[in-house]
């Protein structure tokens, strides 16, 4: 699907399994962040939304305005973090070249890359909008 050109409908339609939709304050600000930290790739990036792929992930995100009839508006913090208690994983990006990015942004790092026993290598990085990002590769 070339997501720059798709209608909005076709897209709604083709949407399956689980899907994760962001709000935030400002798209720019986390595009930075899902871009230069993870090596996300955005696509049909507006002030008001981009679609973001990568390590067999899509996501959404949206700007606040847009989400002005939906009822998770009000539910909003006015300051990160948004998305305490809900780990966002990427099991297929490198978690210490996120890591490493993530201190050259100077974006949080809850935890650097660690081996864990369940046989990950993984690290906790926290987006502008307090989200949990968590890269991990799998260990040897």
């Amino acid at each position: 699907m070339d997501y720059e050109t798709v209608p909005a409908d076709a897209f709604g339609r083709s949407l399956r399994g689980l899907g994760l939709n962001l709000l935030v304050r400002d798209v720019a600000e986390e595009l930075a962040f899902l871009t230069g930290v993870l090596g996300l790739t955005p696509h049909r990036v507006s002030r008001d939304f981009a679609i973001v792929t990568g390590g067999g992930a899509l996501v959404q995100v949206h700007a606040d305005a847009t989400y002005h009839a939906n009822p998770l508006l009000d539910l909003l913090p006015e300051t990160p973090p948004r998305g305490a208690g809900i780990e966002l994983r990427l099991y297929d990006i490198d978690p210490d070249t996120a890591a490493a990015r993530a201190e050259a942004q100077g974006a949080p790092i809850l935890q650097p890359p660690t081996d864990k026993p369940h046989g990950l290598r993984e690290a906790f990085l926290l987006s502008p909008n307090g989200y949990c990002w968590v890269p991990s590769r799998p260990l040897p």
